[in-house]
């Protein structure tokens, strides 16, 4: 989709998503993004939930980044929880299409779709409850984003993926600030 377009999807009940492309360098699959975002929602304690997708570039993400999390660099994607309340969630998903096309050329084998993919299912699994800050939790959370690459189609076996996927089966590498 262009730059500054919105997709909406509501096409499970009870899950009102919807997604704006807000940069125009890359190609975004805005359908499975959306997809992705809803598989998890569809796992998870909720009900229901209103969840935006944003996809930005690199400056913005840094800007937002500084502002809600005071780190000064950009990142991958970023999570907010605006309102969780009796069994309905409200909450933001933003992810960098610039450092989703940096991960895939430096890590080869992985297409910039495919990383923001994970950032997506990575973002939505964080609103769901998921945690990375002890080794435990991120253990956890790699498995259930190998889930969801994989009911989402992705293949993630093989020497030749990136450093997502390594990070999603549990391996070393990748740059990624979450």
């Amino acid at each position: 989709m262009a730059h500054g377009s919105t997709a909406r999807d509501a096409s499970s009940i009870g899950f009102e998503l919807s997604l704006a492309n807000q940069q125009s360098v890359h190609a975004v699959d805005e359908a499975e993004l959306l997809n992705a975002a809803r598989r998890v929602l569809a796992d998870s304690k909720f009900a229901s939930a209103t969840l935006s997708l944003a996809v930005v570039d690199d400056s913005t993400i840094h800007a937002l980044n500084r502002q809600f999390l005071n780190h000064d660099w950009p990142t991958d994607v970023l999570s907010f929880v605006l309102e969780e309340r009796e069994g309905h969630l409200n909450g933001e998903v933003v992810l960098s299409a610039d450092t989703a096309a940096a991960a895939a050329v430096s890590d080869g084998g992985w297409m910039p779709a495919e990383e923001q993919l994970l950032y997506v299912i990575h973002g939505v699994l964080h609103l769901v409850g998921f945690d990375d800050q002890t080794e435990a939790d991120a253990r956890l959370m790699r498995a259930a984003e190998l889930f969801y690459l994989r009911q989402c189609g992705m293949e993630c076996f093989g020497a030749s993926r990136s450093a997502a996927a390594r990070r999603a089966t549990g391996g070393a590498g990748g740059t990624t600030a979450w």
